[in-house]
């Protein structure tokens, strides 16, 4: 039977794929490196660094690993010389160029040294379609003006992904009001919070709302953009109307939490399709 390690940074997605493969009876393991605990309950995991990509590796195929999955946000990690190996060295440059390109770019590069290691890497959507919806409205309803405003945050989205940048932007009455840029959607919706009410048109037409969605061209294989209840509270904090996002391709960590929560804050909730 195929095991599947799940390469796990911080977030809830982690934890959600471990509880999907023990359920299913598919042997797994965690492993997460080090200075980015993930906390994923009931579970030992086995810390590497970048330094040393190569022996991870080895400790991954004799522990039977053949499969893995990516899952939960990292930081690019500052490298120590000293702590090369001598296999890894060799790839030095080739994780420098990663660590330096934009963040497709560099999640790219990392699926193709696992690959080349005879890793097959499958995308979280793969072991857990569950979390990606299909379209369709989950939570309130959607008026013709947040219509158009989606339309308008999904060319945005677009936009930005095609430099290699965020994958959500907030639009109010077809204004955009912010774009999310390396530090994550809560610090954009938290500036919306903050810096953003002078900004807004006319309290009388749309509240505006959150979109997010992959970048064109991403390897769904990793960095989905996800959701989570705490996005909903923080969209209401901000004074939006709602979230949309694109149907089938952004990972919902918890749907019947997010949908209780946006019916209790007055917000709908949008699987929009592209």
């Amino acid at each position: 039977m195929t095991k599947t390690a799940i390469i796990a940074g911080q977030g809830a997605l982690p934890g959600l794929l471990a509880c999907t493969l023990e359920a299913a009876g598919t042997p797994f393991l965690v492993a997460e490196m080090e200075g980015f605990p993930s906390s994923v309950p009931g579970q030992d995991t086995l810390a590497f660094r970048v330094e040393r990509l190569v022996p991870f590796f080895d400790h991954l195929a004799e522990a039977g690993v053949t499969r893995v999955c990516f899952a939960g946000s990292v930081r690019r990690p500052r490298l120590e010389p000293e702590l090369f190996d001598n296999r890894t060295a060799s790839l030095v440059p080739r994780l420098l160029a990663a660590l330096q390109a934009g963040d497709d770019a560099a999640l790219r590069a990392v699926i193709g040294l696992f690959e080349e290691f005879d890793f097959e890497v499958v995308g979280a959507d793969q072991l857990a379609p569950d979390l990606l919806p299909g379209p369709g409205i989950l939570a309130g309803s959607v008026t013709a003006a947040d219509e158009k405003d989606a339309a308008r945050a999904a060319a945005i989205v677009a936009g930005l992904g095609a430099l290699d940048l965020g994958q959500g932007a907030v639009v109010a009455q077809g204004l955009c009001l912010a774009v999310e840029s390396l530090p994550g959607t809560d610090a954009m919706l938290d500036f919306v919070a903050r810096n953003a009410s002078g900004l807004r048109p006319d309290k009388a037409g749309a509240k505006g709302l959150l979109y997010k969605a992959p970048k064109p061209g991403q390897d769904r294989r990793i960095d989905l953009p996800a959701l989570g209840p705490e996005t909903v509270r923080a969209a209401a904090r901000a004074g939006l109307g709602g979230i949309a996002w694109a149907a089938g391709a952004v990972l919902l960590m918890d749907r019947a939490e997010m949908v209780a929560e946006a019916g209790e804050l007055g917000l709908f909730l949008w699987s929009r399709q592209p």
